[in-house]
């Protein structure tokens, strides 16, 4: 849409954006450590652990590659039923994002971006496993943003791009 003195494109062009240029798996792991056994009809419900971080580094002026990674494992009683370990990525391109609101996009929205894929990805290999598919609940990764942000100023460190 244009604004009658013709900058509508100009407007548009000038606008905030970011461009997932493309996404991987730079790293996965499921592993079913007693099976046939661990297969079988579950007393209870195992206690289901898993781990996130969220990584990035600048490639170029930017572009950035974000990393989430995700470990898990679930045990009944003292047996492993399953463990997997996937780090996502993908290349983000920012536009007209300034220097000072870049580290929270990076941080934030390109991981809140990666993550539906990335737990889809952990549901089907647990199924394939064998397993019910685990749907890992959603992200917030503001908050996780904040808590990291919030432990880098108690240490006296600098924020870099890891969570």
């Amino acid at each position: 849409m244009t604004n009658g003195n013709g900058n509508g494109a100009q407007a548009d062009a000038a606008a905030p954006s970011i461009n997932a240029m493309v996404q991987y798996i730079k790293d996965f792991s499921f592993e079913n450590p007693n099976a046939p056994r661990s297969l079988g009809p579950q007393d209870k419900a195992p206690n289901i652990s898993i781990q996130v971080n969220v990584n990035a580094r600048q490639i170029a002026e930017a572009d950035f590659e974000v990393n989430i990674l995700l470990e898990g494992s679930a045990v009944s009683d003292s047996n492993t039923l399953f463990k997997f370990d996937l780090d996502y990525a993908g290349l983000f391109r920012l536009n007209n994002i300034s220097p000072s609101d870049a580290h929270p996009v990076v941080m934030i929205e390109c991981p809140r971006l990666l993550f539906p894929f990335a737990r889809q990805i952990v549901a089907e290999a647990v199924r394939s496993g064998g397993f019910p598919p685990l749907y890992i609940d959603p992200i917030d990764f503001a908050a996780l943003y904040r808590q990291r942000l919030s432990e880098v100023a108690a240490s006296g460190e600098a924020p870099t791009l890891a969570t």
